[in-house]
């Protein structure tokens, strides 16, 4: 189906509207032009023009403006014509997406409401600012698909052959182009019998071959370091994200819960869910 806002928009380039005069006060409820008897207000194209893509809304205030209003007008004009002859399954798709904006207006209150200084805080002392710090790893592998080739790579590597160099001919993992290099990492981050090994060795040393569910691997140890906890900074997105979610959870269960719910004793057979010719009828 075509993006019918992209076409009422098409004319943009080439709009003549006359420049509308300033007001010394503007007013959301100014009426900025009539459809068939509709109003449309100076709040209808603000709001309009917050929800339209980066690009138009980057374009000079008049052009803008005439553009949003000839927008509105024509959506106006069009909408008019199928006003009252709406089908039923259209009538109850806009109801739901009533309800739906509603729901998610009440939520947007309740998620912003649960984001205070105080509460990100607490958040981060408890979960981050005192947590053990660990440590991080960093280290090189060179993979292969079989256990002789890993072998044969290990032995290589114990007559004083280059790890990098071998990693960049033989290795078929991603990081072999950067010499088998995978960076800092920490506990949980890698397979499980990968970590392993890498946990048991020191700096320095090099792996026996090593199987995961992505072949054998030859590892070499770079160095470690203590991990230090993240800073505020770091997770205050992750911890906003935790709050809001809380908060909406939970206030989703509570306003249910209230709610004066009454649930139709009828029976109905659950297979007309997919039934939408029964909106026809």
């Amino acid at each position: 189906m075509p993006d019918f806002r992209k076409l009422l928009f098409a004319a943009i380039a080439v709009l003549g509207l006359a420049v509308p005069a300033v007001a010394a006060d503007p007013d959301p409820n100014a009426v900025v032009a009539t459809v068939d008897g509709t109003d449309i207000t100076l709040g209808q194209l603000i709001v309009m023009a917050s929800q339209l893509p980066k690009q138009y809304r980057s374009m000079p205030d008049d052009v803008l403006y005439k553009a949003v209003l000839d927008q509105v007008i024509r959506q106006v004009a069009v909408a008019k014509t199928i006003e009252g002859h709406l089908p039923k399954a259209a009538q109850l798709a806009l109801e739901n997406q009533r309800l739906s904006f509603l729901a998610s207006e009440a939520l947007q209150k309740v998620a912003q409401g649960a984001v205070t200084d105080a509460a990100i805080q607490k958040v981060y002392d408890t979960e981050y600012a005192t947590a053990a710090a660990g440590i991080e790893y960093n280290a090189a592998h060179i993979l292969v698909a079989t256990e002789d080739e890993a072998k044969a790579i290990k032995a290589e590597l114990d007559g004083g052959a280059d790890f990098a160099a071998l990693a960049r001919e033989k290795s078929t993992g991603p990081s072999g182009p950067s010499g088998g290099d995978l960076g800092w990492f920490s506990k949980g981050m890698m397979v499980k019998p990968f970590e392993d090994a890498v946990i048991a060795m020191k700096p320095g040393d090099v792996s026996d071959p090593v199987q995961t569910q992505f072949g054998w691997h030859i590892i070499k140890l770079k160095k470690t370091r203590d991990k230090s906890a993240p800073t505020l900074a770091d997770v205050r997105d992750k911890i906003v994200a935790k709050l809001q979610q809380a908060a909406v959870s939970a206030a989703i269960d509570d306003i249910t819960a209230k709610a004066d719910v009454q649930r139709s004793k009828t029976e109905i057979d659950p297979s007309v869910i997919r039934n939408m010719g029964l909106l026809n009828n």
